[in-house]
């Protein structure tokens, strides 16, 4: 509704005027589906996001240092029918405001511009004395914004994400269109609210769950020397939520845990033997050996 414009009874509205609601919906998709902080995500290049769709299951991007909080660059997960979204935006909208932006002199007009010279190449060169080079890889999110790329049809942005000007989006400009999405739900009557971190905190329960109900179907069929050697191999599903979310500490990652509390009593029955039901039924050799 907040987003997309739709009506309580779940049908487009015919007075919402959400020029770019397509493009706002698939920003708030993608990072409920990877996790990624805001000002991580406004920074991504055309370089980075995975666009071949058709591909199948999912595809991994990594996610520089230089944009990501506390320097914690790594792998980003993006499931098949989220890269068709992205790949929809960068053919249709994201072309037509660039094709725009040209016509109307935008890009020539960017000042100490980073071009990159050969789309194949991400190597950025600076015009002046020297015409130094940095690879994208490196540029911060401020520089980003100066980032251009030479292509057959003339200079675009690198930045991925683009308001109707044809320029880069802000943080700040995001935010705005949570806010927005926000008083139209309130305007409706829908009593739900969301920012970019609710979609952040989402991933995170949501992976989380899933990945200790498989951890947990798989532990429950094995012994405990098979159930360490699997824990060693695979690791905890905490620590791989902490590594996706980009987290120093696991200890971070727990604050997500409290979500997850109905499944401590499952997790506990899943690895406990049924004969353990009826102390009485329990072989003499195993209560032995567990006194040991």
């Amino acid at each position: 509704m907040g987003v997309r414009g739709y009506r309580l009874d779940g049908l487009p509205d015919e007075r919402f005027r959400g020029r770019w609601a397509a493009r706002n919906a698939c920003f708030t998709d993608l990072m409920v589906r990877t996790g990624l902080r805001l000002a991580e995500q406004s920074a991504l290049s055309v370089f980075e996001l995975p666009l071949l769709h058709g591909a199948g299951g999912y595809q991994r991007f990594w996610l520089p240092g230089a944009i990501a909080k506390n320097f914690s660059a790594r792998w980003v997960y993006t499931p098949e029918s989220l890269i068709g979204e992205l790949a929809a935006y960068a053919r249709f909208d994201r072309v037509e405001v660039i094709e725009r932006a040209r016509a109307a002199g935008r890009y020539a007009r960017i000042r100490r511009p980073l071009v990159v010279e050969d789309p194949g190449k991400p190597v950025a060169v600076q015009s002046g004395g020297g015409r130094s080079r940095v690879k994208v890889s490196q540029l911060d999110p401020t520089e980003r914004y100066r980032l251009l790329v030479d292509t057959p049809d003339g200079l675009e942005p690198g930045m991925f994400w683009l308001g109707e000007e044809g320029l880069p989006l802000a943080v700040s400009t995001w935010k705005s269109m949570f806010a927005d999405a926000n008083e139209r739900c309130r305007r409706h009557g829908l009593g739900v609210t969301a920012h970019a971190h609710a979609l952040r905190h989402t991933f995170a329960v949501v992976t989380l769950e899933q990945l200790q109900r498989g951890h947990i179907a798989a532990l429950a069929s094995m012994t405990a020397d098979q159930r360490g050697h699997y824990t060693r191999i695979f690791g905890d599903p905490l620590d791989w939520v902490r590594r996706r979310l980009g987290h120093r500490s696991v200890l971070t990652t727990t604050i997500y845990l409290h979500a997850l509390a109905e499944l401590e009593m499952e997790t506990r029955m899943a690895l406990v033997p049924d004969f353990w039901e009826d102390p009485r039924d329990m072989p003499l050799a195993l209560v032995a050996g567990d006194v040991s």
